[in-house]
């Protein structure tokens, strides 16, 4: 069974520093598409980035120039560096990927558990 598990998740000061890792497991022969989105209290879920297995990124506005996404697809990992940290950016994040786990299968959406990131001072 596929599973997503998201950590580095916490509590931060306005301007510091996160990185969140979501690492992909279980029988899986491809992935395509990765992501991060986010939900703030109150709020609808929202893409933060995403990445293909290319390499090609694409950021919402807010988070251009202080968010990187990368992934390394040795390991199935999409990471979400986080810098210039704002308490706007208070939110649960989810990453989600688009996995086929059979050669010639369809292609699903998976999500990670959740890891909240609070930024206050």
């Amino acid at each position: 069974q596929v599973q997503l598990v998201e950590s580095g998740g916490g509590l931060v000061q306005p301007g510091g520093s996160l990185r969140l890792s979501c690492a992909a497991s279980g029988s899986i022969f491809s992935i395509n598409a990765m992501g991060w989105f986010r939900q703030a209290p109150g709020k609808q879920r929202e893409l933060v980035a995403d990445i293909t297995s290319g390499g090609s990124t694409n950021y919402q506005d807010s988070v251009k120039g202080r968010f990187t996404i990368s992934r390394d697809n040795a390991t199935n990992t999409v990471y979400l560096q986080m810098n210039s940290l704002k308490p706007e950016d208070t939110a649960v994040y989810y990453c989600n990927a688009e996995i086929k786990q059979l050669v010639l299968g369809p292609i699903y959406d998976y999500w990670g558990q959740g890891t909240q990131v609070t930024v206050s001072s």
